[in-house]
């Protein structure tokens, strides 16, 4: 068993506070909001029917989406309530609950490796430091020879962006492209987040 990670503790802290995540999206999307940005990214980097891993799911915005747009999606998250509401506002989509630390889709049954993981939402922040390297390296393991990861997060969340690179040459992958946004704009030293997209080394 892996240590439990931000948000699970979180949730144990604060039983409302999935419920009032949920819900917020929920406004966002009514309000005429983008919400898409990070999957708008991901699927130019796909042809149609591509097969995409939605890596801490959420509720569900990106790879519903996606699975919108064509793609054939499988979305994992630790919290059921997150993937409740994922299975509720965007059918269509295999939502798993599942831990990332122990990311193991062929056992349930999802053996086909993924065209490209997408990461969103500071994803990467909330896991204990403990799993990090082996968050990145169940990713790998569940991708095609020739896919690629978009992963990313803001600064100033207790994992910096060199330590992130550096776990990731760690777990098998190197960068392909830094971005500072998920609009394409370049990353630099200055930047505050980071979209990295990585390919198996």
């Amino acid at each position: 068993m892996t240590e439990p990670n931000a948000w699970v503790r979180m949730t144990q802290h604060d039983p409302g506070h999935s419920a009032a995540y949920i819900q917020r999206f929920r406004n966002l999307a009514a309000q005429g909001k983008d919400l898409v940005g990070e999957a708008r990214l991901v699927d130019a980097m796909l042809p149609r029917g591509a097969r995409v891993l939605d890596a801490g799911c959420g509720p569900g915005r990106i790879g519903g989406f996606l699975a919108e747009a064509g793609h054939d999606v499988v979305g994992v998250d630790v919290d059921p309530e997150l993937i409740a509401a994922a299975e509720e506002d965007h059918p269509g989509p295999r939502w798993l609950v599942g831990d990332l630390a122990e990311l193991d889709l062929p056992a349930v049954g999802v053996g086909e490796p993924f065209d490209v993981i997408v990461c969103a939402g500071n994803v990467m922040t909330f896991l204990d430091p403990s799993t990090r390297t082996t968050v990145l390296r169940r990713m790998r393991d569940h991708l095609a020879s020739d896919g690629r990861a978009a992963i990313g997060f803001g600064a100033g969340r207790g994992y910096s962006f060199e330590d992130f690179l550096a776990d990731a040459s760690t777990a098998g992958w190197e960068p392909d492209l830094l971005l500072s946004t998920w609009d394409l704009r370049p990353f630099s030293a200055d930047s505050d987040f980071m979209v990295a997209i990585l390919r198996p080394a």
